[in-house]
This record gives C-alpha cells, structure tokens and sequence, in this order.
C-alpha cells in the first residue's frame, strides 16, 4: 500500500479537527508528497505538547498511515518551538500542524 501524500493527510486533519470544532492550522508547509508531518498541541493552559513521526524500526508491518511518538507532553511552549526551530534548520521540506486542544488524544496513532 502506498502513503497518502502528506499535503492530503495535512489538510484531512486539519478539516476533522475544524470540524469537531478545535483551532487546527498548518504552521508550516513541507514537501507536498512526502514531507514529515509534526503536531503540536497546545492544550490552553500555558502547555504544549509535540509530535513527531515514529521511528521505522519501531512501526509494525501492518501499519498504514503515519504513526507517531510523542516527543513533549505538557511542556513550556517555548520548548517545543525551540524544537520546531532546530528541525527546520536541519530539514526545511517538513509541515507543523497547530491545534488547540484541551485534551491530550489529538487523534493519531501513537508508538508506545
């Protein structure tokens, strides 16, 4: 099975959570077919937590979409931004995806 091109995933989440009602956004463009896809979550009292793609090694072969790992959990904005930052200066090709979500189940696959 092949993946879905990262700019419609992108614009799948983004449209699902608007419609549930949460701010969703896309912060940053990527690569329109293959671009690594990261989320942050800002939960609306004063922390944030981030998402990353999942290491290969760590996926099962039955997997179909993107997985991730959670890299920060309810930390200091400023953190995570810092985070952002230092990928773009290593990998300018991938998205962000914002979305104000009190919870912490943005709706994703998520490793471990």
């Amino acid at each position: 099975m092949s993946a879905l091109r990262s700019d419609l995933w992108c614009s799948a989440f983004v449209r699902r959570h608007n419609d549930l009602g949460h701010i969703c956004v896309v912060s940053r463009r990527g690569d329109p077919i293959a671009g690594q896809v990261w989320i942050e979550v800002d939960h609306l009292d004063g922390s944030m937590s981030l998402f990353t793609p999942a290491p290969m090694a760590s996926r099962s072969d039955d997997t179909a979409g993107l997985v991730f790992q959670r890299r920060f959990h309810r930390v200091e904005p400023l953190k995570v931004r810092e985070r952002i930052t230092q990928e773009a200066r290593f990998d300018p090709d991938f998205w962000v995806l914002s979305v104000d979500l009190r919870g912490d189940d943005p709706g994703i696959d998520v490793i471990g």
